[in-house]
């Protein structure tokens, strides 16, 4: 602003009238065009230093400015990989929850199949014992049938001998 200020005038009404015949060469090569509508002439000498002064004000806040867009971009991919690996993290704790799961799922499944087996080692012996005490009692009543038998031909025997015989006439 303050540089503006020093340059010269800046609107229509407070410029001084020169003619171009008054002009020598090297201030008319200054002077680069007069627009229709506002009437302003615009010395080139004056747009390069306003230029140069509008640059050296404003570029070194933006060239900070954009070394802080790319350190915040950079930090947030760096965020946005830990939070990746917070991501996978927490699936991979949901996996192990699964697995816990499914570990004392089988735990069950385990305990049920070795009752199972208890009970089947259980009805095995029973049977036997069954098969034992059948055999027994098929073999007992095999004897008291043999005894019957031997019994009840002794009986035959006995009333054969308590028949009248016939006695020989000698």
């Amino acid at each position: 602003m303050e540089g503006m200020e020093d340059e010269g005038p800046s609107s229509q009404d407070e410029l001084p009238h020169i003619d171009d015949e008054q002009l020598s060469a090297p201030e008319q090569s200054r002077v680069e065009s007069c627009t229709s509508l506002e009437n302003v002439c615009v010395d080139k000498n004056a747009v390069c230093k306003l230029t140069e002064g509008l640059l050296s004000h404003y570029l070194p806040s933006l060239q900070n400015s954009k070394r802080t867009l790319q350190e915040v971009t950079q930090n947030q991919l760096i965020l946005l990989d830990a939070l990746d690996q917070e991501v996978t993290k927490f699936r991979d704790c949901n996996t192990l929850l699964d697995l816990n799961s499914l570990f004392t799922e089988a735990k069950i499944y385990h305990n049920k199949l070795v009752n199972i087996r208890k009970e089947m080692i259980f009805i095995h012996e029973r049977t036997t014992k069954l098969k034992k005490r059948a055999l027994k009692l098929q073999q007992q009543q095999q004897k008291e049938a043999l005894e019957k038998e031997h019994q009840r031909e002794k009986e035959l025997e006995r009333e054969r001998q308590l028949t009248a015989k016939p006695a020989k006439r000698t």
